[in-house]
């Protein structure tokens, strides 16, 4: 698919970031620009050669100077004034249901990180790589994955076209920045003697609220729905970057070596021996190694590990590069 693979490149994009002066580039909005997400969303907007971007958050960060800007407090008021092309939402499920709509109101497109409406009806979710032709069917919202959702469709989603899903088993070690900047800040004074793996998600049934959004969430992408997939997740003492064990049996035979020619042509994936956060970190690419056959399952069984930056290409980047699908369809209607 041509859009995603446009979508999925490098870090400047011409023609979308708009003109020198910034008078005629796309008016965004980045809401939530003080956290963990927000600050790598407005250094990649700042990448990409965007200018015409203005950072909103809650009342007690207005007025504060946040890499160049000045905080607005997000307001309803403030959302639907019409003077916003595309809001990057990166707030709490709570938030984004109160303030999207008035942002869509106000004639914006909106791409909203949290929960709150991934698995709504006729709200695309969004993988550029996997299925950026979806970004199009938008009527004013567009939900940005769960940080570990969007690598692992990465990986899947090739495999799938090769050769059919017939199961997939995952299991996540994700870093503390997933559960934002005042978790980082915590594990940067905690002594090294107290670091541990943790469960620190609410639970939904004997699954915690990850394992739920992992399994919902990647059916919805692949267009799946009746994809057997089992997750099991845990917060492990790295400050940035999630890693993945992934355990897929085909419906078709797949060779480990035929898995890794699939997967190194796929776009938003590189290739590695022994994939690492730390490697991974401000990164745009999942990082994708140790493919080998699982011995374990009964038929076409494959496992691989993977590493992915899960404030840039787990949120930020992705986000950007849905509403760059949005811009482009734009400018090619007028």
């Amino acid at each position: 698919m041509a859009e995603a693979k446009t979508a999925a490149g490098g870090r400047s994009r011409p023609g979308v970031g708009g003109s020198a002066d910034g008078a005629s580039s796309p008016r965004l909005a980045v809401i939530g620009g003080t956290g963990a997400v927000g600050a790598v969303t407005l250094r990649l907007l700042r990448e990409r050669g965007y200018e015409n971007v203005r950072v909103f958050a809650s009342a007690r960060s207005a007025g504060r100077e946040v890499a160049g800007h000045t905080v607005e407090e997000a307001t309803p008021d403030a959302l639907s004034a019409g003077d916003i092309d595309v809001a990057l939402f990166s707030v709490g499920t709570s938030a984004s249901r109160e303030l999207v709509p008035h942002a869509v109101r106000g004639g914006a497109v909106a791409v909203d990180k949290s929960a709150a409406y991934r698995l709504e009806p006729g709200v695309p979710l969004v993988v550029p790589e996997v299925n950026g032709d979806r970004a199009l069917e938008h009527e004013g919202v567009l939900a940005n994955p769960n940080c570990c959702t969007i690598p692992l469709t990465c990986v899947l989603k090739p495999l799938h076209d090769a050769a059919g899903l017939a199961r997939v088993r995952v299991s996540t070690y994700q870093a503390v920045s997933g559960a934002g900047a005042q978790r980082m800040e915590q594990l940067r004074n905690e002594p090294v003697d107290e670091h541990n793996v943790g469960v620190d998600w609410s639970w939904d049934g004997d699954l915690t609220d990850e394992e739920s959004k992992i399994h919902a969430e990647t059916r919805k992408i692949l267009e799946l729905p009746e994809l057997p997939i089992s997750a099991n997740t845990v917060r492990v003492p790295v400050l940035v970057g999630h890693a993945e064990s992934v355990w897929v049996e085909t419906e078709e035979p797949l060779t480990p070596e035929q898995a890794i020619s699939v997967l190194g042509d796929a776009p938003g994936i590189r290739l590695v021996d022994t994939p690492t956060p730390r490697d991974a970190a401000q990164t745009d690419q999942v990082l994708v190694g140790r493919v080998r056959e699982d011995t374990a399952a009964e038929r076409n069984g494959l496992v691989l590990f993977l590493a992915c930056d899960n404030l840039n290409k787990g949120a930020a980047l992705n986000a950007i590069q849905i509403a760059e699908l949005v811009l482009a369809a734009q400018r090619t209607a007028v």
